[in-house]
Order: C-alpha cells, then sequence, then structure tokens
C-alpha cells in the first residue's frame, strides 16, 4: 500500500453518477490521499463501480465498506473513523460524494490541521459570509438560521455547526467515546463538533464555497432536520452534566 497519512471517508448511497469522478479528482490533488467509501447497499451499483476500480487501478489507495442498508449517515462515518483509527491514519476526513465539498480544498483542510495547529478543521460555509451555491433560498436559510439556533443554544463557538467538510486528528477520535455517539443525521455533525469542542481540542473553520449537487438525489428530509432540533437540546444538557474526557498529550 503507498502510505499516506490521509484517509478521506466518503458515505456513499445511490451515487453512480458522481463515485467514478469524486475519486478520480481526489487522487488527481499533489497530496497522496487515501479513500474509504462506505456504501448503504446502494440499489444503482456504486459499490460494483467502487470495486472495479478497485480492482483495476487502485487498489493501493481505494478502499470500500459494503454494509446491508440504509443505516444512517453518523453510523457510517463512525464505521469509517474506527477502520481509519485502526490503520493509524494521522487524518481523517469526511467530504460528501457529490461535489458539493470541493476535493481542491482538502489539503487546505490538512494544512489547517498538520501547519496551523489546529485538531479539527471544517470546511464552512459561513464563517465568512453565506458561501453556497445553487441551493434554493429556503434551504440556505433553514441551513444558515439552523445553525445559528446551535451556536445559540450549546454554546459552541463554530459558525457552521452542521458542515459535514471536515477533517480530524487522529487523536480526536481516539479520545472520543465514538460508540457514545447517539445521533445519526445532522445532528450527528453539530454532535461531533460539540463533543470536540467540551474534549477541549482547538477548531479550525476554513472557508470553502458549498455547491448544491448536480448529479443524483439529496439525501435530506425533514426528519433529519427536526433530529438536529431537538438533540441540541440534549447536547446541552450534556455539556451541563457530562464528563468528557480530555486530550491525551
Amino acid at each position: 500500500m503507498n502510505a499516506s497519512d490521509g484517509i478521506v471517508i466518503i458515505p456513499t448511497y445511490n451515487e453512480k453518477e458522481n463515485i467514478e469522478r469524486i475519486i478520480r479528482e481526489v487522487f488527481k490533488l499533489p497530496m497522496n490521499f487515501h479513500i474509504l467509501v462506505i456504501d448503504d447497499g446502494s440499489p444503482d451499483g456504486t459499490a460494483a463501480i467502487v470495486k472495479q476500480l478497485i480492482e483495476r487501478e487502485f487498489g493501493d489507495r481505494l478502499f470500500i465498506i459494503e454494509r446491508s442498508g440504509k443505516l444512517g449517515l453518523g453510523t457510517a462515518y463512525i464505521a469509517g473513523f474506527k477502520w481509519g483509527i485502526e490503520r493509524k491514519y494521522n487524518y481523517i476526513f469526511e467530504m460528501d460524494a457529490d461535489f458539493s465539498h470541493a476535493p481542491t480544498d482538502l489539503p487546505r483542510l490538512y494544512d489547517a490541521c498538520e501547519y496551523d495547529g489546529y485538531d479539527l478543521a471544517i470546511g464552512s460555509r459561513y464563517v465568512s459570509g453565506v458561501n453556497v451555491v445553487n441551493w434554493p433560498m429556503g434551504r440556505v436559510l433553514m441551513s444558515y438560521f439552523a445553525s445559528k439556533y446551535v451556536r445559540f443554544i450549546t454554546g459552541l463557538p463554530v459558525h457552521d455547526t452542521t458542515a459535514g467538510f471536515k477533517c480530524y486528528k487522529r487523536r480526536v477520535l481516539e479520545t472520543i467515546d465514538l460508540d457514545a455517539i447517539r445521533f445519526k443525521g445532522y445532528a450527528f455533525q453539530i454532535e461531533m463538533k460539540f463533543t470536540a469542542y467540551k474534549c477541549g481540542f482547538k477548531i479550525k473553520e476554513v472557508p470553502v464555497i458549498f455547491v448544491n449537487r448536480v448529479f443524483g438525489t439529496s439525501k435530506m428530509s425533514g426528519g433529519i432536520f427536526s433530529e438536529a432540533l431537538w438533540g441540541v437540546i440534549r447536547l446541552r444538557l450534556d455539556g451541563w452534566f457530562k464528563t468528557y474526557p480530555k486530550p491525551k498529550d
């Protein structure tokens, strides 16, 4: 296997229009990132495309975990985190398959952790205004004010609390009790940031431009948003009563 200190985790469900393109774009970068695709039983053949790429071209850089069905975004990432920790990757990324997160921003997140001394780098849509392209205005407002609501309720000093484009140093994920993370959708992203903050890790928001998908179907739903709305109240209560582990030197 080609040595790499960074693994990019990409969860997928019905992403056949995007998956090969996103993989190739990541591998075009000058940095030697590896990719782990976690596919939740896509009936459109997403996993088959990935396995062909592994067999024919990228067997030393591309990996896949296939799961039996739609088990939730949060559980996909938890599985990926454990996989990356076990294999000693120093930097573990979250990224969507649909090009809403630009692969060219991956090195900027890496640099924030590797060179600027941060433990968690977040690709933020809202740290320097509202950097969202091709989203309906209603969805922009919902996302923006949801982040404001989370920030107000929890005290989390992050502008884009629901962002799913991130780079963790491995020690963050080794410190957090991943089996105790309870949420699966938008609230998973909030809970991970809040927990990292309460553990005392240094967080950096890196401004990025978020572009709505061109191919495929969005996985956003009202239930996911509702989970985030009510989940933050539980997080606030946790913050009062729960003891969080501290980073190890």
